[in-house]
């Protein structure tokens, strides 16, 4: 914003043209400010400027990132009827982000659309497919359409075993997952990190350590053990120099307030302010009335006031030659993934002190790293720092997704603030997300804790009625939180929809269950004491 603010008050330079618009609009994407990226689009529109193919492709693949599916669909379908042919990286993220909005009805059909009108699917969209369905309860779906790429030979890598691989950990097949790791590995793909990770999770969940020489196997030989044992050796030796906290959590995140002043972060206190001061500053400043982007002006007149003149940034001297990191630097998805694991193991001391490690070493953490340590904190009440993380989050522009979400109202569940819940829900919603079945569970949950059963039933139907299939962990809350609610019949209701759906019960069912038939036993005691007393003469 301080170089195009220079571009346009120094005469000597060019003007901004699409492509600086381009460039705008694609960071204002990146960093989730999807509302001013809109705002920008549609004021370029109508100011002589002709967006391109690249200006259209950024602005889908934005909005289905921060799940706007709306306003994505809409710029979609305005970029072919201004006679662009989307490509298949287009629909790519269409359909990526109808699965992450939990529309799997809408991906399949998404995808039928792309192959009708002749764009050849690539193998990452085979990809998104498969673990889309995956992630959406349909397992076998994803698992046959993986079966029968293989079967034909194409549009099958090592991403795409990768993702069956932790599918099978997760659902505790883990023999089934071994043995795809050798097909994989004999087909000629590398077994990375990614995949020896969920098998080591799997493998501790289930408490298998007999078989991790079997893992082992798979990458002594190749180049991928020397490197993570580098890596392993410098984090270690890191580790080791920091002082050890009393606490089990890392002073980095200092406590800036508490959860129930979490509106106040999602609706970003002191816009409205400022937007007043800025009409009021606009009014008295000049207004240039040729202007192809006056809110554009406004945003980086915001900018240079708040942060000062900045010196010309493009200047020869200040040009600096980008330096390639060794082997031995602090990679964000290496980072990610060992992380993934000392959380596994609940050893969240480690984790935040690797955080600490490789943000010190210049490396920006992303909106997983974020979710991951947080969803931590939340599950151990430490409240008050995921807290912190959550403002930090803000500080650093990095845009909260929907696992965020998932996390906040998980937080305000806990603490029995399901209230404030509804109202996270009802901001989200307004602001064009929409809701996977990880959050309907979380939102069942904790609606039901608080006694809330007719809000608890209405997102029940809102969630069928908005195509996501209901779970055994739905079902499985549904029927506790009605038992303990005294409703016999309506819980007894749920576990017929849940038989009658196909959906296997678990160990958490049986447990459930036991309540239930308690709750039952109960009822038809107290129903026979009662006509015990009417028949009763005296």
């Amino acid at each position: 914003m301080k170089l195009f603010n220079e571009m346009k008050e120094d005469k000597n330079l060019f003007g901004p043209d699409m492509c600086t618009y381009n460039t705008v609009l694609s960071v204002l994407c990146k960093i989730g400010k999807i509302d001013d990226a809109i705002v920008v689009w549609e004021e370029l529109k109508g100011c002589g400027y002709e967006p391109d193919e690249f200006t259209y492709r950024t602005l889908v693949r934005g909005c289905c990132r921060s799940c706007r599916m709306d306003e994505g669909v809409r710029i979609f379908n305005e970029m072919k009827d201004n006679g662009f042919r989307p490509g298949v990286i287009v629909y790519n993220c269409v359909l990526d982000g109808f699965f992450k909005a939990g529309k799997v009805n809408e991906a399949c059909e998404m995808f039928e659309r792309m192959t009708r009108e002749g764009v050849k699917a690539s193998c990452w969209s085979y990809n998104i497919l498969i673990h889309g369905l995956m992630r959406n309860g349909r397992s076998e779906a994803g698992y046959t359409l993986f079966c029968d790429l293989k079967k034909k030979g194409q549009f099958v890598d090592g991403i795409s075993y990768s993702i069956v691989v932790l599918q099978l950990c997760k659902e505790g097949h883990l023999e089934e997952a071994l043995e795809l790791v050798e097909e994989m590995e004999a087909r000629g793909f590398s077994v990375d990190l990614v995949t020896i990770t969920s098998l080591l999770v799997g493998i501790h969940k289930h408490g298998r350590w007999d078989w991790t020489d079997r893992l082992i196997k798979h990458v002594r030989e190749g180049d991928l053990l020397p490197g993570v044992l580098r890596w392993k050796a410098g984090m270690e030796a890191s580790i080791n120099n920091l002082h050890s906290k009393e606490k089990d959590y890392s002073s980095m995140f200092p406590s800036k307030g508490g959860f129930s002043e979490i509106m106040s972060f999602i609706t970003h206190p002191g816009d409205d302010d400022d937007d007043d001061d800025d009409e009021v500053e606009t009014s008295s400043e000049e207004i240039d009335e040729w202007s192809s982007s006056p809110y554009m002006d406004k945003l980086a007149k915001r900018v240079v006031k708040s942060t000062g003149n900045a010196p010309r940034l493009f200047t020869p001297d200040r040009g600096q030659r980008v330096q390639q990191k060794g082997s031995d630097s602090f990679d964000v998805d290496m980072v990610n993934t060992f992380l993934s694991i000392f959380l596994a193991k609940g050893k969240l001391s480690l984790a935040c002190k690797l955080f600490e490690i490789f943000t010190d070493a210049g490396v920006d953490p992303v909106s997983y790293t974020y979710n991951s340590i947080m969803s931590s904190f939340v599950k151990k009440g430490y409240f008050n720092e995921a807290w912190a993380i959550l403002s930090e989050m803000g500080e650093k522009l990095c845009p909260t997704d929907i696992a965020t979400y998932n996390m906040i109202i998980q937080g305000l569940g806990k603490m029995g603030r399901a209230d404030l819940a509804s109202t996270v829900l009802d901001r989200l919603l307004k602001q064009g997300g929409y809701l996977d079945i990880v959050m309907y569970n979380t939102l069942i949950n904790a609606l039901g804790k608080a006694g809330r059963i007719d809000e608890v039933n209405k997102f029940f139907e809102q969630m069928k009625s908005s195509g996501i299939n209901p779970d055994v962990v739905t079902y499985n809350t549904l029927i506790e939180i009605h038992s303990k609610a005294g409703r016999v019949k309506e819980a007894y209701k749920f576990l017929k929809m849940m038989l009658d759906a196909g959906c296997t019960p678990n160990h958490v069912t049986d447990t459930t269950l036991d309540y239930l038939v308690k709750e039952i036993d109960k009822l038809r005691y107290q129903k026979a004491s009662i006509l015990k007393e009417k028949d009763d003469p005296s």
